[in-house]
């Protein structure tokens, strides 16, 4: 069965960039890798798509406008980088996207969206609203009031909440691998990217790492994390390379690109 011709249904998506696919590996900002991604957002709407976008790097623009050579190892020196880059990241998404007239939502979660009932409506009706009215929700942590009880901890988690939430028919994460392989690309040259998986096994569990970039905080471990979060609510989940954002054109024309977690149908 060709289960990426369905792709191209698919109208409610969730898109997670990570902090690797906005910045540079010193952790400077990518501008122009930021403006690509918009661009690209701008034209899967025009295509009858309603994109929410899941985006890291509030930290990293942070350390970045304070010229630090390192994220802060206190929970306090993140949460003020947070609050700093924040600012920053949202007004060049608003930057961005007013050039195609599309106005942002920006959203800041924390775990307790989904144990509170209340919680979970409102937010849910939220972006049900921001998506009627053609914005792009903007969501990320609220790093700067989470604690230990209410911290989601990383944005791939965060990616299959809102999705979740939005009751997305799709989620793609867009990070720095090009999908989901038997080993380690990074330490194995002979692994080879599974293009489509139906099922997370013990074996697929096992076989995620925890690679990572120094700016960054998700692995595949926490992909395959957002992965069964997403499984229980019948979304398919994609993991893809977001060097070029361009991928994401490809993705939903059904072409054999990073890879795909079938969800079962509800």
């Amino acid at each position: 069965m060709d289960y990426r011709k369905c792709l191209k249904d698919k109208r409610r998506i969730v898109i997670k960039i990570g902090t690797s696919s906005l910045t540079f590996p010193n952790g400077k900002l990518n501008l122009r890798r930021i403006e690509h991604i918009t661009n690209v957002v701008a034209e899967l709407q025009s295509q009858g798509k309603q994109v929410v976008l899941v985006s890291s790097g509030s930290i990293a623009v942070g350390v970045g406008k304070l010229g630090l050579r390192k994220r802060p190892s206190t929970i306090p020196g993140k949460q003020a980088m947070a609050a700093i880059g924040q600012a920053i990241l949202a007004k060049i998404y608003r930057k961005f996207f007013s050039v195609h007239s599309i106005n942002i939502g920006q959203i800041l979660l924390t775990y307790d969206v989904i144990t509170s009932e209340e919680k979970h409506r409102n937010a849910e009706n939220t972006f049900a609203k921001l998506l009627e009215m053609g914005a792009v929700p903007i969501v990320n942590e609220n790093d700067t009031v989470a604690t230990d009880e209410i911290v989601i901890g990383d944005n791939d988690t965060l990616s299959a909440m809102v999705a979740s939430i939005c009751k997305a028919d799709l989620l793609i994460i867009l990070s720095d691998i090009d999908g989901f392989f038997d080993k380690d690309p990074r330490k194995n040259p002979d692994a080879k990217r599974i293009s489509v998986i139906t099922e997370v096994t013990d074996e697929v569990s096992k076989a995620a790492g925890s690679a990572g970039t120094a700016f960054g905080t998700g692995g595949m471990a926490t992909k395959i994390s957002a992965v069964n979060i997403c499984q229980k609510d019948g979304i398919d989940t994609i993991i893809a390379n977001g060097d070029k954002p361009e991928i994401l054109f490809d993705i939903l024309e059904g072409k054999d690109l990073g890879t795909l977690f079938v969800a079962p149908k509800l």
